[in-house]
């Protein structure tokens, strides 16, 4: 325990006395003799929490709690008298004490009592811890020009109750903003309940949607309550909105519009109140003039449309997202945070990012658990080059970033011939020499990994 407690008493046999059971109990104590000495050790010192005698001389007791809690009004303070009434009690409660107890001092109820209050400071801060890293969770990592115009309007829209379309590429963080905007939101403190439109089956929609009662259909043994029942006061977050078939588009454009719905085998109308956000990486005009989109439903979601930079939109941010990733990623693990070298920023803003802010956030991680140093330098990082030219043409395609064995070795093999070739030049017989490969061998092999070679080589 690192918690220091403020005794503040004019008898001197009780202040010991109670700093020889707190100190043994693992606090830090400070004594103090009056009211006027009590709050220059509070100053300096900022105890989490005070026994404070009610009789002192000079400032009394209750002048000294005022005092306190005037300047710091979230600090814990318990009042001790030896003349104690329950008009006292209640004075001193109302005045802001967390709570009362009389004199002579039973040691054993001081340390519970202690204990109770200290239990509610570690939470009230582990509370504010939570919710700082809840913010900083929701927050978009950037100062660039265009993610600072997008972070200034959802500023903007977050507190209303408009709809709003989020687009953009896969990968650009559109969860993120809808994410952030509910948290923004006046509706924060209800839930935001997300549906991967293009995930649910079109027999399902309506189940998953709306729920259904016991019975409705087979396999229906218990009552289901449906996203929207689940989002009610809050927001409901239609991810890959386009991805819907065209019945499903019609079933929430009905809901979207009538605001009430009926579960599956049921016959009750639900009220509905939420805040709806949706996304799409699809151009939703394009998909309109294709018949593949509903131009009800586009307009009823199209109330304000904010646009998600793609990552080689806005490189000047891969630094504070790489940095922001490392430290996420060592907080997570419990390990020391690694660092990249300037070198290895310079690398990764040189490559296109075609899977934008996930593909970079996968690579770093891929880096943090491959490299044993913790430094990652440009070397570790083969699978970025997106060019080797020595005068014999060598190109490599983008990473792909592996979800399955078969592809982490394959993304191995390109990564592993590629650095080969670095280090001999690009010079293929070399190359096929220096990892057991006949020249003819590599040839195929590159054309596999879907390495292309330019010129005769």
């Amino acid at each position: 325990m690192n918690e220091t407690i403020l005794v503040v008493d004019d008898e001197s046999s009780i202040c010991q006395s109670l700093s020889a059971i707190l100190s043994d109990e693992g606090f830090q104590v400070l004594v103090a003799g009056s009211g006027e000495e009590a709050i220059k050790k509070f100053e300096e010192e900022m105890p989490q929490l005070v026994l404070l005698d009610i009789w002192l001389p000079g400032m009394d007791g209750l002048d000294t709690l005022k005092a306190i809690k005037a300047a710091h009004p979230n600090v814990l303070v318990i009042m001790m008298s030896g003349h104690g009434t329950i008009e006292t009690a209640v004075k001193t409660t109302k005045l802001g004490a967390f709570d009362f107890i009389e004199k002579p001092l039973s040691l054993d109820k001081v340390i519970i009592l202690v204990n109770n209050a200290l239990n509610i400071v570690r939470l009230e801060e582990e509370n504010v811890l939570l919710k700082q890293q809840v913010s900083h969770q929701y927050e978009l990592t950037g100062n660039s020009q265009i993610i600072t115009e997008l972070k200034e309007m959802i500023g903007i829209v977050a507190p209303t109750n408009a709809w709003i379309l989020i687009m953009g590429e896969n990968g650009t963080g559109k969860e993120l903003v809808a994410r952030s905007i509910h948290h923004l939101s006046h509706r924060s403190h209800k839930p935001i309940i997300e549906v991967n439109c293009a995930a649910i089956p079109e027999e399902l929609i309506e189940s998953e949607l709306f729920g259904h009662e016991k019975g409705a259909f087979t396999g229906a043994t218990e009552k289901k309550r449906g996203k929207f029942d689940l989002a009610h006061e809050g927001t409901i977050f239609l991810d890959e909105v386009a991805d819907m078939s065209l019945k499903a588009q019609a079933k929430i454009l009905r809901i979207l519009q009538e605001k009430k719905f009926e579960r599956v085998g049921g016959n009750k109308l639900i009220d509905m109140d939420v805040r709806v956000l949706a996304a799409t990486n699809k151009d939703l005009e394009k998909e309109m003039e294709a018949g593949m989109f509903r131009q009800d439903l586009y307009y009823r979601l199209h109330v304000i449309p904010l646009r998600v930079p793609t990552l080689r939109e806005r490189k000047e941010d891969i630094k504070l997202l790489a940095e922001r990733f490392l430290q996420d990623f060592a907080a997570k693990e419990g390990q020391v945070q690694k660092v990249l070298t300037d070198d290895a920023i310079d690398l990764l803003i040189q490559h296109d990012w075609p899977g934008n802010v996930r593909e970079l956030k996968n690579i770093v991680e891929r880096l943090i658990i491959l490299t044993p140093s913790d430094e990652i330098t440009a070397r570790d990082i083969p699978s970025l080059h997106m060019r080797v030219d020595n005068g014999e043409g060598i190109s490599i395609a983008a990473p792909v970033i592996a979800d399955f064995l078969k592809d982490a070795k394959i993304d191995f093999e390109r990564q592993f011939i590629l650095k080969k070739l670095e280090e001999n030049d690009g010079n293929i017989s070399k190359t096929a020499e220096a990892i057991g490969l006949e020249r003819s061998n590599l040839h195929k092999k590159l054309k596999s990994l879907k390495v292309d070679i330019k010129g005769d080589l």
